[in-house]
């Protein structure tokens, strides 16, 4: 396990205003000089899943949390239903900081984001991680995840926290970290339901399969056990798709597992990051 320094969160969001206008969100953490990372993370939340992850490695690397486009403190608009669009949105960044090359974690909708931004910027990829996570939700994926998006623009958000809770964190932690639930549930019910909706959309018409062959650096793949979004199955095709990819199953873990098992998985960036550097 590494060990765990104390997070300076200052709150100081630095802003980028991509191509489209948009203006994407992103703090930066860790020691400049070091190998540089950047973090995606999963759908109607923000860059604080990774708080606990970064809390560990920003001894090891430099670090850039994204806020993505409708998420967090990005822009509400204009809004995309293409993965392209979110994946170009992370080189724009990356961009307008000086970053040429980063290993890059991503973990469920920000896995999506992390592959098609290897397809699309491979040279940028040191090397990559991807968590709890798919390249395809499958064949009825479309309508399934706009059932998604009307589902919580004809009840609400908050009517849906609940099951989010139980499918993204296992009861154990659950019951253990109440506080940290309740975080995450507030953010989610935060959410702009027109940019909650367009990344249901973006997401169910994602198919990021034909890319996996020609990924050619270290990648890992990490999924919880018990992940229900993404079960281990979805994960297994991943890492066999992509060539010398490795496949880590957490036992008794869910579907968020950068907070649920937060140094297992700073651990396994860490030493992508490591390998990276060599």
């Amino acid at each position: 396990m590494l060990q765990q320094e104390p997070l300076e969160m200052d709150g100081r969001y630095e802003f980028v205003t991509v191509s489209d206008e948009a203006t994407i969100a992103y703090r930066r953490y860790g020691t400049p000089g070091k190998p540089r990372l950047l973090l995606i993370h999963s759908l109607a939340l923000d860059g604080s899943v990774w708080t606990d992850v970064v809390s560990a490695l920003k001894g090891q690397a430099e670090i850039i949390c994204i806020d993505c486009r409708g998420h967090g403190w990005s822009s509400r608009g204009p809004l995309s239903r293409a993965i392209e669009r979110f994946a170009d949105d992370a080189a724009e960044v990356l961009d307008k900081i000086g970053w040429d090359e980063v290993v890059v974690a991503g973990c469920s909708m920000g896995g999506c984001i992390t592959q098609a931004f290897a397809a699309r910027h491979a040279k940028r990829v040191s090397a990559m991680v991807l968590i709890d996570t798919t390249a395809w939700y499958g064949e009825k994926a479309p309508e399934e995840w706009r059932a998604r998006a009307a589902k919580a623009r004809a009840e609400g958000l908050a009517s849906m926290a609940a099951f989010q809770a139980t499918r993204w964190f296992g009861e154990r932690f659950r019951a253990e970290n109440p506080r940290k639930i309740q975080e995450m549930m507030e953010i989610f019910v935060r959410n702009d339901l027109d940019a909650y909706e367009a990344t249901c959309i973006m997401l169910g018409d994602a198919d990021l399969r034909s890319a996996l062959p020609g990924f050619d650096f270290p990648v890992a793949v990490i999924v919880g056990e018990e992940d229900y979004a993404t079960p281990v199955e979805s994960a297994r095709q991943l890492a066999e798709a992509i060539p010398g990819a490795s496949l880590t199953i957490l036992p008794g873990a869910r579907h968020l597992t950068p907070i649920e098992c937060s140094d297992v998985i700073a651990a396994a960036i860490g030493k992508m990051v490591e390998a990276a550097a060599h």
